[in-house]
């Protein structure tokens, strides 16, 4: 899959965290990220006083109200030194809600494609113009990758998902022809772009442990 590497093959991670929910949720995330780089990782609990591996700062309240997708979002998108936001605040349906743009920009893609195959025609990769942001992020999303593993830090991961799904919102209205227009080579090129944006989007979302909705 896009964005895996052998950097850590044959590698084992210890992970030896403290007993609270965000190192829980981190560390379960750094597992399947350090998986992505052919790594291993081995979680383990720790006694108060005994060195650790990860010390996210904690949560200051329980997030479980916000919901699964919600809450590991809400633990996992600050740096690991930032005290997360307990809020509602990411159950918000608008753009100022990363979380929000992130899955809306994955559903806007199987939309897209979903649209395309009613009009009749699909994608094919070629050149696209004038979609610098969309296609730097996605060139950049192994990188994002290889260092959240690196660094243990999901954040990485998690802002590069907003970086993705930004850059597709911003061009996402250009994808399906307008009015009698008939679909082009322009078209598939950009409908190929929207998809693999959308592939990114549900992958760094599964390895966050995050749902990656066809409809929202």
């Amino acid at each position: 899959p896009y964005g895996h590497t052998p950097t850590l093959t044959g590698q084992v991670i210890p992970l030896r965290i403290p007993y609270n929910i965000r190192a829980e949720v981190v560390a379960d995330t750094l597992v399947r990220i350090i998986a992505t780089q052919g790594g291993r990782a081995e979680v383990r609990h720790v006694r108060p006083g005994e060195a650790v591996d990860l010390r996210p700062v904690p949560a200051p309240e329980d997030p479980a109200p916000l919901g699964p997708d919600a809450a590991r979002w809400a633990l996992l998108h600050p740096a690991a030194h930032d005290r997360p936001r307990i809020t509602a605040d990411h159950l918000l349906q608008r753009e100022s809600n990363p979380l929000f743009r992130v899955r809306y920009a994955h559903a806007r893609a199987r939309a897209l494609g979903r649209n395309a195959g009613r009009l009749g025609f699909g994608a094919v990769p070629g050149d696209v113009a004038d979609v610098a942001p969309l296609t730097r992020a996605l060139g950049e999303y192994p990188h994002a990758l290889t260092q959240a593993a690196a660094h243990r830090a999901p954040d990485r991961l998690a802002r590069q998902l907003v970086a993705v799904a930004d850059g597709l919102l911003a061009f996402q209205h250009t994808v399906l022809p307008l009015g009698d227009e008939k679909p082009s080579a322009a078209h598939r090129a950009r409908l190929a772009l929207a998809e693999a944006a959308g592939t990114v989007l549900a992958g760094g979302l599964s390895l966050l442990g995050i749902s990656a909705p066809d409809y929202l």
